[in-house]
């Protein structure tokens, strides 16, 4: 049956403005936006509230989030990654004291931003309960100053200070004490004269990448150092995913692989204040884009150009990132895969998330309980766990004493390659100029564990009805 313009309910006698229209309020609903000119340029909503426009990553690819989500659902995301991962591994409790790392780059700022926002709902968690039986966790800010090592203009570091003051003070309520060291501050003698022996212990190395890696562990010791002195439970470092991304393939290159399963968990306990990575699953990139939408401000000061293997390869995982979005990720993931150590996660306190996440990591890698565990063995210097052809490769200290040669052998192998001075009277000097930390790691690592070398040669030695007694 025809039908008429007056009658039709099929729509085939509506006006085609009417009808071009209504399919552009369908594809809208749809997340397809139409620009105002005429033409019909797609743009993607956010996957999550399917309203707002996603952001663009800066620098085109590679920006991780930035192109699914909205700047609000970004930022949730990104913080809900974080959180995550301190809750399923249980990096921080009531209890605790937690000192951030901060650098004044974005990771670290980044760090420090989620940590508050933490302890802020802590806070008001904490004022809104009748009983107040949970405490709230303490925070407070360290940076290292390595002006020792750096030439940088006095005013300039002053300034950089006076911002990294200011930035802390704005994290609050509640307030965060902050704390500046000279990295020197690791020896336990007057400033100038750390100084100076500093100077020389990096001088005798000959390596660029020897002696920029040696600059990573002595900060660490600085921080572990603050943290001990001001009763701090915790370290939160901002190692993001792109940075553990280069560690794993410097680390490979440096020989370093039966540590490397160590070095990138979420926890690393191996340290007397257990060190924490909130932000592993987080990548440089979408670090970035949080600092520049919530105008989080950044302070740079020691971060100069690299000619190391470890600037090598950063900008190397800086191309396939370009190339690739996920490739960092997939280095991580992949690297995630080895087993960890038994001091890759928060040592067990009567606390039941610390016990819950120990006992889903057992779970997830087949671990076996740490009284079966033999204690393990580090590298004075790096303090990476060494295997048993290390230990057995090396000597004992003579009371107490430590010469150039045992010192040498107690060291892992990258160490020594990249690290130690190959000539004696070299090597003599450098372990003269040693920070009181590692020599006494050093001794430690040659005493207490004939146990654990008992049970590595058990299956040599005789029994009693084998020695040959009557």
């Amino acid at each position: 049956m025809a039908c008429s313009s007056a009658t039709c309910q099929s729509g085939c006698y509506k006006d085609t403005g009417e009808v071009e229209k209504e399919t552009k309020k369908n594809e809208s609903a749809n997340g397809i936006v139409y620009s105002g000119n005429g033409d019909n340029h797609l743009h993607n909503l956010c996957l999550k509230c399917k309203v707002n426009e996603a952001i663009v990553a800066a620098g085109g690819g590679g920006g991780g989030d930035g192109g699914r989500f909205c700047a609000e659902c970004f930022r949730s995301n990104l913080f809900g990654k974080f959180r995550f991962a301190v809750t399923s591994n249980a990096m921080i409790s009531s209890s605790d004291n937690v000192l951030v790392a901060f650098s004044g780059g974005p990771s670290s700022r980044v760090a420090l931003q989620f940590v508050h926002e933490m302890q802020h709902k802590a806070l008001k968690n904490f004022d809104a309960s009748r009983d107040r039986s949970l405490p709230v966790f303490g925070v407070g800010v360290a940076f290292i100053d390595e002006t020792a090592i750096y030439l940088v203009p006095s005013h300039d570091y002053d300034n950089s200070i006076q911002d990294m003051k200011l930035i802390v003070s704005n994290v609050a309520p509640p307030k965060k004490e902050f704390h500046v060291a000279p990295i020197e501050s690791i020896y336990s003698s007057d400033s100038s004269d750390g100084r100076d022996q500093l100077k020389e212990l990096l001088n005798a190395v000959s390596d660029v990448t020897g002696k920029e890696d040696l600059l990573v562990h002595l900060r660490m010791l600085a921080l572990q150092k603050i943290a001990l002195e001001k009763g701090y439970t915790k370290l939160v470092l901002g190692s993001c995913t792109s940075r553990l991304a280069c560690h794993v393939i410097t680390a490979t290159v440096k020989g370093q692989g039966y540590s490397l399963a160590g070095d990138i968990q979420y926890v690393d306990a191996r340290w007397q204040v257990p060190v924490v990575l909130p932000l592993r699953d987080c990548l440089t990139q979408e670090v970035d884009m949080l600092c520049s939408l919530d105008s989080l401000r950044t302070v740079e000061v020691f971060n100069g150009p690299r000619s190391s293997i470890n600037g090598l390869v950063s900008s190397f995982v800086k191309l396939l990132q370009e190339e690739n979005p996920s490739r960092e990720c997939t280095i991580v993931r992949t690297a995630g895969k080895l087993t960890p150590f038994h001091f890759n996660r928060i040592p067990e306190i009567d606390d039941f998330n610390v016990q819950l996440a120990s006992r889903r990591r057992q779970k997830k890698f087949n671990l076996k309980n740490n009284e079966s565990l033999p204690p393990e063995l580090f590298c004075p210097i790096c303090n990476s766990p060494l295997n048993k052809s290390d230990f057995l490769s090396s000597s004992s200290s003579q009371n107490g004493q430590i010469s150039a040669e045992i010192f040498g052998a107690k060291c892992c192998g990258s160490c020594q390659f990249q690290i130690l001075p190959k000539e004696s009277s070299s090597m003599e000097h450098f372990v003269s100029q040693l920070p009181p930390a590692i020599v006494t790691q050093a001794k430690k690592g040659g005493f207490g564990n004939q146990i654990w070398l008992r049970e590595q040669i058990q299956d040599c030695l005789l029994s009693d009805s084998e020695d040959g007694t009557p």
